[in-house]
């Protein structure tokens, strides 16, 4: 009985409404998990839920040999996808010590400063994910307060003891997909983000191999729930969904290690249940271009200062450029970009300090606008060595920092 009220009760709630269908996102990072591994089991969750969208490459790790370069460690990688940044920006330097820079604001922190009410949930295996990189409650993120919370099993052993090869973290894994399905299902927060860990876990254990697969294909089930969680809300409740599901860093040769900067390690894909642009389509995607694709999808409004720090675009919707450089010839600085829309304006920016990181303000220079067409643009290097670029389009953002 307490089921049948219950299901009547979910069907009266998310009855379509006329209009537009209103706009919900969901990112699932499963941990430690190879392109080339989910590639050859065909995971069946991920092609599933890529079949009306795409599945493909992507990167962590920023730019090798450059201010941007970034661990391939688990924690890194969630901060990276919070936020839209690289180490260089957010701080966070490993799974451990964490102090991230709050001034690079995080999905959960833009969604909660929206002028209209955004409802968001996490469902995660690491408590931390919540405490510590999303920073709820701190007063550094403004007192952030997530809606929904299904956490914190990682600290309560007497529900679940430790168990041989750790398999109590897949019980973690296997509770909060259970609950992220049922809260999805349920209550449809307009942001979520799930955290699955064993295969990381296995993987550190044992490397490449059948071990690794099982678990890897067990993650998929696990997937599998929260994508029928939102299929049905599409189905029932007039609903848009966005769905991304992806991975923390690849993997070292043989699988049990990672943390630098070899190809398998820096390699990682993205799943996703809407239509990608070329970017993804030609390769080009990174952790970093998640943030920004949430905020298009969500339609959410960035103030200046946080949307010019984003290191990543969105790999949906319109751009207008790509592939921003910054050379140094004699005493100028030459920015080249390439021009996706030729006609579109590209406002350039410059700041000559770093006091963003500081204190979350910058003193940005507009040096003029030209069109995408041109390509690049010329200025002086300051006194200091050290200047920070910007180019605004009107679909875009790109940046870049020069340093002597």
């Amino acid at each position: 009985m307490k089921r049948i009220i219950l299901a009547l009760a979910v069907a009266a709630a998310c009855l379509p409404l006329s209009g537009a269908k209103p706009k919900k996102s969901v990112v699932i990072i499963v941990d430690g998990i190879a392109k080339d591994v989910v590639e050859r089991l065909h995971v069946p969750a991920l092609y599933d839920i890529a079949r009306s969208g795409s599945f493909g490459p992507s990167y962590v790790g920023g730019e090798v040999g450059t201010y941007s370069q970034t661990p391939t460690i688990s924690a890194v990688g969630y901060n990276s996808m919070l936020t839209g940044t690289w180490v260089n920006k957010h701080n966070v330097y490993g799974n451990s010590n964490m102090q991230p820079d709050y001034h690079y604001w995080s999905l959960f922190r833009i969604a909660k400063e929206q002028d209209r009410p955004v409802r968001t949930a996490i469902y995660s295996s690491w408590t931390d994910n919540r405490t510590i990189l999303v920073g709820e409650g701190k007063p550094e993120t403004g007192g952030l307060q997530i809606d929904i919370v299904h956490d914190g099993y990682d600290l309560d052993q007497e529900r679940f003891p430790k168990k041989e090869k750790d398999l109590h973290i897949f019980d973690y894994d296997e509770e909060v997909s259970r609950q992220a399905a049922a809260s999805i299902r349920e209550e449809a927060p307009d942001f979520s983000w799930v955290y699955l860990w064993y295969p990381d876990d296995a993987a550190h254990r044992y490397g490449d191999g059948t071990y690794v697969d099982e678990y890897v294909l067990k993650a998929g089930k696990q997937i599998s729930r929260i994508w029928e969680a939102v299929q049905y809300r599409e189905k029932n409740c007039g609903e848009e969904w966005l769905v991304i599901v992806t991975t923390d860093h690849g993997r070292r040769f043989l699988g049990h290690k990672h943390g630098g900067q070899s190809a398998r390690e820096r390699q990682t894909w993205i799943a996703t249940n809407v239509k990608v642009n070329r970017r993804f389509k030609d390769g080009k995607a990174a952790m970093v271009d998640i943030n920004p694709t949430v905020c298009r999808f969500m339609e959410f409004r960035l103030p200046f200062e946080v949307q010019v720090e984003q290191d990543g675009v969105p790999f949906i919707g319109r751009l207008d450029i790509t592939d921003m450089t910054v050379e140094r010839y004699d005493k100028k600085a030459i920015l080249r970009w390439k021009a996706v829309d030729k006609k579109a304006p590209v406002q350039v920016y410059m700041a000559t300090a770093n006091n963003y990181r500081e204190i979350g303000h910058e003193e940005w220079v507009l040096l003029g606008t030209v069109p995408a067409s041109t390509g690049h643009f010329e200025t002086d290097i300051p006194d200091s060595g050290f200047c920070k670029f910007a180019l605004v389009a009107p679909d875009n953002t790109l940046n870049r920092w020069f340093s002597e």
